[in-house]
């Protein structure tokens, strides 16, 4: 509950922040520097991305709650088509064209491209795999994809904990702009296979 509010809160906090965009501040902290190419391919990436970002991370973050697909299983899918597209058509396409003007470097940009791509794959994945009726594997596909998406909270908490921390290290950026999905999904993983090597070693009961 308190990642969903924190999630909320953040989501919130980056829309609130959108009058800055339209029109375009080059004096706000993430357009700056940005006006020389801003209105040429740039601003057609970056104003979907903007659009479609917040509504894919705050459906997901109904889509993955057990209770909420028990409850309402025909929203549940309706909900979860939207999102698809959502990350299929605009996020992870209008992404990736954005990696390649990342301001803090080529390799932080590699990282975001990376992440789209990801992102992307496991969105069709978990389509593939609820069309197939795969719900177990469904269900982890499409956490994969939420946890991409909340890379962006991610990084937003890693850059208010720099700042706080004052943190001096030229490579800060950098090392954010990877661990905000690198380590989530690296978590994530982790449990999932502990969870299966459980199972697996568990000893089975034997008829006497």
């Amino acid at each position: 509950m308190v990642i969903a509010v924190l999630i909320v809160k953040i989501t919130i906090a980056v829309v609130l922040n959108y009058p800055n965009y339209l029109p375009p501040n080059f004096a706000s902290d993430f357009l700056q520097g940005r006006e020389s190419y801003f209105f040429n391919s740039y601003q057609w990436a970056f104003y979907p991305h903007i659009a479609a970002g917040p509504i894919a991370l705050l459906l997901g973050l109904g889509l993955v709650s057990d209770s909420f697909r028990l409850r309402f299983p025909t929203w549940h899918r309706r909900l979860g088509r939207i999102q698809t597209i959502c990350v299929l058509v605009v996020v992870a396409p209008s992404g990736c064209w954005m990696a390649a003007y990342t301001a803090t470097g080529k390799l932080a940009g590699l990282g975001f491209f990376i992440l789209s791509g990801l992102t992307a794959i496991c969105a069709t994945m978990g389509w593939r795999t609820a069309m197939q009726r795969r719900f177990s594997e469904h269900r982890r596909w499409m956490w994969r994809s939420f946890l991409l998406l909340c890379s962006a909270v991610v990084l937003r908490v890693l850059g208010g904990l720099g700042t706080v921390l004052e943190v001096r290290w030229g490579w800060f950026d950098t090392v954010a702009s990877w661990g905000s999905w690198l380590g989530p999904l690296t978590v994530f993983e982790a449990r999932h296979w502990l969870q299966a090597h459980r199972v697996q070693s568990k000893p089975t009961s034997r008829p006497y």
